[in-house]
């Protein structure tokens, strides 16, 4: 029997996967009544400036190392064995075809990734095919006025206070406690990875950091 239950999306670069991520898919599952989260590994992103320091085989490696153990979650390969960018709304157009017309998806992703989600490919069509969940500190607030004005619009028209049962089409907002430090990034991990790698081990998944050092990534 197919799964059912609200299906969580997370996608991104991964480049490393860090504590923030699963942080916020966690999060996700507990406050969302998620069945489980998807996570996409993206091997080439179109909206980026630069590629991906990492080859994709490796990112996509890590997040498997990271949720191992997480009955919750499990790893799509699709877009890291890709040759051709990746894009959103193709990849949710291929999970709505796989997971049927009926099943709630949920888009997953962090307050500043909202705020730049019309410069997204076809960013309106998201809404056709999955709700838009945005993690934000506790007391945070979205607030409309500092969107531009189309998100402003979709924002204000969508926001609902819990996740509705119709498939798509809302957004809603989920409480992230933060993580120390209040900056972690993969930017700031590859940077301490080049510098004092063991200092790193607190901020990646189990497992990850001998994942790095076994391949000898972001060594330079």
């Amino acid at each position: 029997m197919p799964e059912q239950g609200p299906l969580g999306i997370l996608g991104g670069t991964f480049d490393p996967v860090h504590r923030a991520h699963l942080h916020l898919a966690r999060a996700a599952v507990r406050q969302l009544g998620l069945a489980s989260v998807v996570w996409i590994p993206a091997g080439q992103p179109w909206h980026r400036q630069a590629v991906p320091r990492t080859p994709a085989q490796h990112r996509l490696a890590m997040v498997r190392v990271a949720v191992a153990g997480e009955p919750a979650f499990r790893v799509d390969d699709t877009e890291a064995r890709s040759e051709t960018p990746s894009y959103t709304v193709p990849t949710l157009e291929r999970l709505r075809a796989e997971q049927g017309a009926a099943r709630s998806l949920v888009l997953l992703m962090g307050a500043d990734a909202f705020l730049g989600l019309q410069t997204w490919h076809r960013w309106r069509e998201l809404f056709e095919l999955a709700h838009v969940a945005v993690a934000a500190r506790p007391g945070a607030m979205l607030d409309a006025a500092a969107m531009p004005p189309d998100l402003a619009g979709q924002f204000c028209s969508r926001l609902a206070p819990t996740l509705t049962a119709a498939p798509a089409g809302s957004i809603v907002r989920f409480e992230i406690e933060p993580v120390e430090p209040p900056d972690l990034s993969a930017t700031a991990v590859r940077e301490l990875l080049r510098s004092t790698p063991q200092g790193a081990a607190d901020l990646l998944p189990s497992g990850v950091l001998d994942y790095i050092r076994s391949n000898h990534l972001y060594a330079t």
